[in-house]
């Protein structure tokens, strides 16, 4: 839990943004480590303050949910990301589409239903969906841009609800909500539930907005949950709680795809597969917003797994108040950095660190435990991990050499001739004429 100290600095954000922004309630969280550090409401929920157990519909945070059970199948091997939707739904004039597509927004695919406002009137079934929407309901060039498509995640849903022969509903309770026992998350509010509500924008009264199930459009926006089941939630995304997905599926997921606005200077969001990937100042996150009438809602997650959830019941009105709450803890309770304690290197390690040339370009390769870390001293450059694949073989983790093989070469006496990184070579000395440099090097040496 937070210090009172803490505490206080957020329900006072908390409460500010509620007054100023004329939120019928609001309501939120913060996540560390896996646990729910701090809760706070202010508004009224059937003349009470909310708490971390009232219900809020949390819109496109379903499509999180949906992602994750196509990363799912995928792993099994039931289906690839490059798989066209045709191969598992037929008839829907989107048969081209990849599934990869359509997780990252990047199919060109419309981003509404091609009949009456789908979040404000009850859906049909998918049938209705493909003949009303999807045939004929490209906007772009798949591949091309960025589009956000909720309809696409209505297809993702059905996909996955073929797939597993049921509902993407009860998929997604057998196999997330249970697991992860979020027992108050559903498809439909159960109460305690905030009502849906417009504010006048020059008035001090509210309207009910409607609630209905959106039929085959239910995988864009359908959920309902809590602070306390989004912050499960939370944990999980951040690599806590049950493995239901692999670690390096989920780092998979929140990988930027699709930058979202190519205007900017520099990419601020961007999309993942099924998670939105934010860049603030240089501080990477991800997670999801959502909204539908009535309700607003955001989950994110930062780089040091630090999380926020948040729920308000207006159509409009909450601002940067996700923000603030993160950096309120950030600067009232700073993570500790880890202690450093020391670590056993592979048998042969040693050998290899110091000082390495690229050409005329000087790197220092060091050890971490089982990795290594090539950096750039001179250019501030940033530095690529390398974990080991077998004797004198390591494969890229980040960075330019992402994937890319390096190898130790040596002599015939077995010592270090050089290092072989994806073609280029690196030398103890620059350009050493002893080692197999590419195009020779020139005899003559250095000159002036």
């Amino acid at each position: 839990m937070v210090s009172e100290r803490t505490a206080g600095a957020l329900m006072a954000r908390l409460a500010g943004e509620q007054s100023k922004q004329r939120l019928p309630s609001v309501v939120a969280g913060l996540v560390r480590d896996g646990e729910l550090i701090w809760t706070g409401g202010r508004g009224k929920v059937d003349g009470r303050t909310p708490d971390a157990d009232v219900q809020y519909r949390c819109g496109s945070i379903t499509k999180t949910f949906v992602g994750v059970c196509v990363m799912r199948l995928r792993d099994e091997g039931r289906l690839s990301l490059s798989d066209t939707i045709d191969r598992f739904l037929s008839g829907t004039g989107i048969g081209e589409l990849t599934i990869g597509q359509l997780m990252s927004h990047s199919g060109g695919l419309r981003a509404e239903t091609g009949e009456a406002w789908w979040e404000r009137t009850p859906g049909g079934d998918f049938e209705q969906l493909t003949s009303t929407t999807l045939n004929g309901g490209s906007r772009f060039e798949a591949g091309r841009r960025f589009h956000y498509s909720n309809v696409g995640f209505g297809v993702l849903g059905e996909l996955v609800g073929r797939i597993r022969n049921q509902r993407w509903d009860e998929v997604v309770t057998r196999e997330l909500l249970e697991p992860l026992g979020m027992q108050r998350t559903t498809t439909r509010p159960q109460p305690p539930a905030a009502p849906g509500l417009a504010v006048h924008p020059w008035a001090d009264l509210v309207l009910r907005e409607p609630e209905h199930d959106a039929g085959a459009m239910a995988p864009a926006g359908q959920l309902w949950t809590t602070v306390a089941d989004l912050a499960r939630w939370a944990a999980f995304l951040s690599g806590h709680g049950p493995e239901l997905l692999r670690v390096d599926t989920l780092a998979e997921m929140r990988e930027p795809r699709v930058i979202i606005d190519m205007r900017e200077e520099r990419w601020v969001a961007a999309y993942g597969l099924g998670l939105q990937v934010y860049n603030i100042d240089g501080r990477r996150a991800f997670g999801h917003g959502g909204s539908m009438p009535g309700f607003l809602a955001g989950l994110e997650i930062e780089e040091d797994g630090d999380a926020l959830v948040q729920f308000c019941n207006a159509t409009r009105g909450l601002t940067d108040l996700g923000e603030d709450l993160l950096k309120i803890l950030a600067e009232q309770e700073p993570r500790l950095p880890e202690e450093w304690v020391p670590q056993r290197s592979p048998e042969g390690t040693l050998e290899l660190l110091g000082a390495w040339y690229w050409g005329p370009a000087p790197h220092i390769l060091v050890a971490h435990g089982d990795e290594l870390e090539l950096t750039t001293p001179l250019n501030g450059g940033r530095a690529s991990r390398f974990t080991p694949q077998g004797p004198d073989a390591w494969i890229g983790l980040d960075g330019y050499h992402t994937g890319e093989p390096l190898r130790v070469v040596r002599r015939a006496d077995g010592s270090v001739s050089h290092l072989d990184l994806g073609s280029f070579v690196f030398t103890r000395v620059p350009y050493d004429a002893d080692a197999d440099v590419p195009g020779g090097v020139d005899p003559g040496s250095w000159r002036a």
